[in-house]
């Protein structure tokens, strides 16, 4: 066990794990965590070691329990997730480096166009009055939860919600739609693929955001294999972005606000990786 003298002894140079966050990535998630409350005690856990945690929890997909013995306990590292997630600090976090990452590719910071789309994920074994239901996606088979996600044109996450696999893309999209509240007012554009339209999506987006145009992108008929299709190869990519991260292998999550929580924690370490690497 890790004493406060060797800590401060600890040379952040040689990362214990390849999840650890390098120097130059806490230097962009440092300023944004809000100080201790005041009026308890004094915070003795280092920050950069519970996020640590969450990056290893993450990136390995491992139970709480399993976190090394040389990071905070499990109590303590789930304990600042549960509290970030309710607070907004892992949103807060990740509208800050989402709004660096399109300075640094030469773009506003509020996008014009969006592409939208869907992943259905298996959930684990897991029952009880606590959980939040999950449901069953009859075209893909699969039983478990569905990740609604909204990336600008360059693939970075701006919106996203997880929902049982049961409600059908139009549906969940509108859900996406309507919990936005406003945060990207310049959007004019959004792309989307056959399973958005006709007119109960195009309605129901039309209220939502009435100054945006969806355009339905479909798979051409004569087309024999694989084909990319415009603008909407952008979203799967991503996708295969947030995939690298072993926690989002499955629906591990009991409830739907922790495996959004997890998505957005996936898209916070895709952004550091890229404003810090940007080859």
């Amino acid at each position: 066990m890790w004493t406060n003298e060797n800590r401060a002894r600890y040379d952040r140079s040689k990362l214990r794990y390849p999840s650890d966050v390098t120097d130059d990535e806490w230097a962009h998630v440092e300023p944004l965590i809000p100080p201790a409350r005041r009026g308890g005690g004094k915070r003795r856990v280092d920050i950069r070691d519970v996020v640590n945690g969450l990056m290893y929890v993450l990136s390995t997909g491992c139970q709480w329990r399993a976190i090394p013995k040389d990071l905070p306990p499990k109590s303590t590292v789930y304990g600042y997730f549960d509290l970030w997630t309710y607070d907004g600090t892992l949103d807060c976090i990740h509208h800050a480096l989402y709004v660096k990452c399109r300075e640094a590719a030469g773009r506003e910071a509020s996008p014009t166009a969006a592409v939208i789309d869907s992943q259905s994920v298996k959930s684990t074994e897991k029952g009880g009055v606590g959980i939040d239901p999950h449901g069953y996606d009859a075209g893909k088979k699969i039983k478990g939860k569905k990740r609604h996600i909204l990336v600008d044109t360059i693939g970075l996450l701006l919106h996203a919600l997880v929902h049982p696999a049961d409600i059908q893309d139009r549906d969940g999209g509108v859900l996406v739609l309507r919990t936005m509240f406003g945060k990207f007012p310049f959007l004019q554009k959004l792309f989307a693929d056959g399973g958005y339209q006709g007119p109960q999506f195009r309605e129901a987006q039309k209220q939502a955001l009435p100054d945006v145009v969806t355009e339905i992108i479909k798979r051409s008929d004569a087309a024999e294999g694989f084909e990319v299709l415009p603008r909407r190869w952008v979203v799967e990519r991503t996708f295969s972005w947030l995939g690298r991260c072993r926690r989002l292998a499955k629906d591990f999550e009991n409830l739907n606000r922790k495996a959004l929580a997890f998505l957005h924690l996936a898209s916070i370490r895709l952004m550091l990786r890229k404003l810090c690497n940007p080859s």
